[in-house]
């Protein structure tokens, strides 16, 4: 045999012996057993999550908790359109029953000439954040953004005001979901002074808010139900979910799904308490209102609401923003927020609503918003 002959042998033979090592590798019996195991794992929990009970309960609560976002729609892709419409309506459904029980709580108020206003740190499975006690109730007003076309950071609003603390109040409009935060939901009242109202005054809607005396007042009233009780401070947010003392939650999997929380509730001595959870993050993912709800009758809540959560979820103190906003914008723009003073009355707060159609109002443009970054803060 020629020497090139035999060279093209030995390369040949070569080739065929790397093929048999790699073809061995392919067909090493761990990696199949590993395929297959991985394979019944996945199908394993696909049948888990989608066809038995306690696999649907869980797919409900991460259902709920991405309904109260702002990717409402990609809820179906867990419970389909159907039940995703159904779940919604589900939701509103239950906050209407609990706003139409007859609020009988009444509370003994010992007024103080300097509140107490302090916050501790409360967590629990899953979830950390605050608490903030105020002792008097009267202490307390709903500030307005103060910027024509756009929200306001609480931070900003406690500052500016000379505020003791701050947390985020009512719900508002938030086009393009970029948190511009001028338009509220529903309406505000401050100062005993309708500031804004989306519709009839005539049409009852969710609140939140203090009146005269300093009782917390929540639940589906009128604007002209609101002159009537007295109520000084309001806005709109939902569920109400503690009456007379009762939770109306019944349990975790009822509990509107897992998120950064603000609500605020009422013990009978007149102190009001704010619960701040943060979310969306490692060491907190959030809490269902629940969750919150225990924690408020752990405290001697006997009536509470919810507030507006999620991103907007904030605490300030003295100046300091207290908990971890979960917001990838930094603090969010709001139109209101629950804010403490020595002395409230004394509170500068223009209505910047005023003489506007809600109709007409429109989020802020990004020319703008850039403006009141370089100049309001």
């Amino acid at each position: 045999m020629s020497e090139l002959n035999k060279h093209q042998s030995v390369g040949t033979l070569s080739r065929l012996e790397k093929f048999g090592k790699h073809k061995k590798k392919i067909v090493n019996p761990f990696w199949r057993r590993l395929r297959w195991s991985t394979l019944v794992a996945v199908l394993g929990w696909f049948t888990w999550f989608y066809f038995t009970d306690t696999g649907s309960q869980v797919r409900l609560v991460i259902a709920d908790s991405v309904i109260i976002t702002q990717h409402r729609e990609w809820a179906k892709y867990l419970i389909g359109t159907e039940a995703l419409a159904n779940r919604v309506k589900f939701w509103v459904d239950r906050a209407d029953e609990y706003a139409v029980i007859p609020d009988l709580h009444h509370v003994h108020i010992v007024e103080e000439q300097k509140p107490s206003v302090t916050y501790e740190v409360i967590s629990g499975s899953g979830w950390s954040g605050y608490l903030l006690t105020i002792s008097d109730p009267k202490k307390i007003r709903v500030i307005v953004t103060s910027t024509d076309g756009t929200g306001e950071q609480v931070s900003h609003m406690v500052s500016r005001t000379g505020a003791i603390a701050g947390v985020n109040a009512g719900g508002f409009v938030d086009t393009n979901w970029r948190g511009n935060g001028f338009k509220p939901i529903g309406l505000v009242m401050s100062g005993g002074r309708l500031y804004y109202n989306s519709t009839s005054r005539t049409v009852p809607q969710h609140i939140v808010g203090i009146d005269r005396d300093g009782k917390m007042v929540a639940g589906k009233y009128t604007a002209n139900e609101l002159d009537q009780l007295g109520v000084q401070e309001a806005v709109t947010f939902a569920p109400r979910f503690i009456v007379n003392g009762v939770g109306q939650i019944p349990d975790a999997a009822s509990g509107w799904g897992i998120a950064p929380r603000t609500a605020m509730a009422q013990r009978e001595d007149g102190s009001i308490l704010f619960a701040i959870i943060d979310g969306r993050q490692q060491r907190s993912i959030g809490a269902t209102l629940y969750d919150v709800q225990e924690l408020f009758l752990k405290h001697g809540a006997v009536i509470a609401a919810n507030l507006d959560g999620g991103a907007s979820t904030v605490l300030v103190y003295k100046n300091q923003i207290i908990n971890n906003p979960c917001s990838k914008y930094g603090e969010r723009y709001v139109p209101t927020a629950f804010l403490v003073y020595d002395n409230p009355a004394k509170v500068l707060n223009p209505n910047i609503w005023e003489g506007k159609n809600p109709k007409s109002i429109n989020a802020v443009s990004k020319k703008n918003r850039k403006n009141y970054n370089l100049t309001n803060q």
